[in-house]
């Protein structure tokens, strides 16, 4: 038996997901979360094989608890981003599943099973593109340090480039002024930011900020 939790602000969402898990044999919802703290939690404490995770939560997103939790669990992200950065963040931080939240009921439970086994599976538009992709780059070091940014942090930096002070962003994210902080030290340290001037250069050039600014 295959033990999962389920982890999605959206109660309708997870109440669908469950009865689809629950009605396959080998399948056992054994907790459920709403946001991404309740998720890692239970996820801590349960342990369950299988962690279905949204991409987007309170609290903590997805990415974020695969971080901290991949050893534990397995991992399979429910998205509605089908954007192959998305999928390539998703691998890097430990995530073996991807799976859009528009596949087929069928696809979930394949997704599950595969990654219950230890291999990845991602939803059919990205095979295993994405993953040869990111691997090649990563070994010719041609890897953009751009694309070392988590979601949080390319989100912090736009709001940054926009004007946004720490309060600002603290507030609009709902997190504490202390954590924007490092974040905003982590992009300066990713990307080598020695200035806001060199910050809007590169919110610009990859599209963060229009460029009639």
């Amino acid at each position: 038996m295959i033990t999962i939790l389920l982890a999605d602000d959206h109660h309708v969402v997870r109440q669908g997901l469950r009865s689809l898990i629950d009605s396959q044999p080998d399948l056992n919802v054994i907790a459920e979360a709403s946001d991404g703290h309740e998720a890692m939690g239970k996820i801590l404490k349960l342990k369950p094989e299988v962690s279905i995770l949204d991409m987007m939560m309170p609290s903590m997103n997805g990415l974020e608890i695969t971080r901290q939790v991949w050893k534990t669990t397995k991992v399979l992200i429910l998205s509605m981003h089908s954007s192959e950065a998305y999928v390539i963040e998703a691998l890097r931080n430990g995530a073996l599943g991807y799976v859009l939240k528009d596949s087929t009921a069928s696809e979930l439970i394949q997704a599950i099973h595969v990654i219950a086994g230890g291999q990845r599976y991602l939803s059919s538009p990205f095979s295993e593109r994405a993953i040869s992709a990111y691997v090649e780059r990563a070994k010719t070091g041609s890897l953009d340090p751009f694309d070392t940014l988590t979601i949080r942090e390319r989100e912090i930096l736009k709001m940054v480039a926009e004007g946004n002070s720490t309060a600002d962003i603290a507030e609009k994210l709902s997190i504490s002024p202390r954590t924007v902080e490092a974040h905003r030290a982590n992009i300066s340290r990713k990307l080598d930011i020695q200035s806001q001037a060199d910050l809007i250069r590169i919110a610009l050039k990859k599209g963060l900020l229009p460029m009639d600014r």
